[in-house]
């Protein structure tokens, strides 16, 4: 599909793409470029790219596709170090959870000649690293992409192909759209977890050991979400404020709501907020989004290298 494909950011998403890639043939050439000398060298380790640098300029030189993979926060300054060596006709794209930002931070630095196609894949667990991708992370997730007014049609046929490639179902989105629909589907859940276990930590020392010891299975769900890479959620939260801070307003005035019926008592209003979102889990079954994917069985020593 590609001659050359270089992946900028090798964390879960980058090298799961990576690992995808070579086991799917997508790309004759897969190079890995990341800023941390020892990323590169787990890379080559794990036999999951041709080639790793830590340079950009060279990464980047004659590849067809490249893919950043790094937090929101960064991309920016990714896009002017690779804008001057991209060849004409490649096409660039990236996997981040906020859309417009990337737009508004790459179109700048990117020469005409190069086409910019957003991408978002659904997918994902707590875990980081190059250690911690694997290539079936995005089998049967969607992958959202985003083009331009003026995107080349066939710059976008082929970052679907990828994805589709890669096991994703595809579908296309404004970048606006997309942000509105993320703020509320992945990002307020993060930032509600976010806060709740952030609330458990600063209870008393007693009370917090207790609570630890007897988590239930909501509890231990919003850890998970909690353990997330705390620079790519920052990252999320400050480049989608606007949709965020919609969705966070609504929600409030919705919790305000709960508060109101709980010192009143009134059951009935409880008993329908409770019929109605049960309905919303039978419908993501339906849908077949209720089991995310999960890494193959891990021995005790790659769980702990993980961690």
């Amino acid at each position: 599909m590609f001659k050359k494909v270089t992946i900028i950011g090798l964390g879960l998403i980058g090298s799961s793409m990576a690992r995808g890639i070579l086991q799917q043939g997508l790309a004759e050439y897969l190079v890995a470029a990341d800023k941390d000398q020892a990323v590169c060298d787990k890379v080559l380790e794990l036999g999951i790219a041709d080639e790793a640098t830590t340079s950009l300029k060279e990464a980047v030189q004659d590849a067809d596709l490249v893919v950043i993979a790094v937090p929101v926060g960064a991309v920016e300054d990714v896009g002017r170090s690779i804008g001057p060596y991209l060849m004409p006709g490649a096409i660039v794209t990236d996997v981040g959870s906020v859309k417009q930002s990337v737009v508004d931070a790459l179109r700048p630095s990117l020469p005409s000649s190069v086409h910019l196609i957003p991408a978002h894949p659904i997918a994902g667990t707590e875990f980081s690293g190059p250690e911690a991708g694997f290539a079936e992370l995005f089998h049967g997730r969607w992958a959202i992409i985003t083009p331009l007014p003026d995107s080349s049609i066939k710059a976008v046929e082929k970052i679907t192909a990828l994805w589709q490639g890669l096991g994703s179902t595809i579908e296309i989105m404004d970048p606006q759209h997309h942000d509105l629909v993320l703020g509320i589907t992945s990002h307020l859940p993060h930032l509600i977890a976010y806060t709740i276990v952030g609330t458990a930590t600063d209870l008393e020392d007693d009370v917090k050991s207790e609570v630890l010891k007897f988590s239930a299975s909501g509890f231990r769900d919003f850890t998970r979400i909690a353990a997330s890479d705390p620079t790519m959620w920052r990252d999320v939260f400050l480049h989608n404020r606007v949709a965020v801070l919609e969705i966070l307003q609504r929600f409030t005035e919705d919790l305000t709501a709960m508060q109101k019926a709980i010192r009143r008592g009134d059951g009935n209003y409880l008993y329908e907020v409770f019929s109605r979102t049960r309905s919303i889990r039978k419908q993501i079954i339906e849908l077949g989004q209720a089991e995310y994917a999960a890494a193959p069985m891990l021995s005790a020593e790659d769980q702990a290298e993980r961690q």
